[in-house]
């Protein structure tokens, strides 16, 4: 049987690609006024979840790199990266049930991280959105609704 908290850690990450895979490459520089262009917030994504990874399981940070929020980074190298580190993550999660639902590093538990993980990159997607609406690219509103049915992605 597969964990719950996997499950849905692969549901929200998978849900990040659909986004991803929404947003044509020449709406990646997108923002809204000085804030992160959605490249970056992309790339913001993924490196956050790599300083978890530092923090709670190195192990898993081989092969992973670092991107940049500096500069726009292409659709492919942003949907490897996402993939690579929800796959780190997915593990982390795994193994923090094998280890009492602990994760190292985050209080109380490994659902409550799982939370935390999925608001804090909810955040961003909402970012993209409307960065993408305000640049005059708004998602297609299939795509828009998409985002929300976890029973098909």
């Amino acid at each position: 049987m597969n964990d719950p908290i996997v499950d849905t850690w692969d549901i929200h990450n998978r849900i990040n690609l659909y986004l991803l895979d929404a947003v044509p490459e020449n709406a990646l520089a997108s923002a809204i006024g000085k804030s992160r262009n959605v490249s970056a917030l992309f790339a913001h994504m993924h490196n956050v979840r790599l300083m978890w990874l530092k923090a709670a399981a190195p192990a898993e940070l081989a092969g992973l790199e670092k991107l940049e929020t500096k500069t726009l980074e292409s659709k492919e190298r942003l949907r490897r990266a996402l993939e690579a580190s929800g796959t780190a993550i997915g593990n982390l999660l795994r193994q923090a049930g094998v280890t009492g639902g602990k994760v190292k590093g985050f209080k109380p538990h490994a659902t409550a991280f799982l939370g935390y993980v999925i608001s804090h990159e909810s955040h961003h997607r909402g970012q993209i959105g409307w960065a993408l609406k305000h640049s005059g690219a708004p998602l297609d509103p299939k795509v828009a609704f998409g985002l929300w049915e976890w029973g098909v992605r």
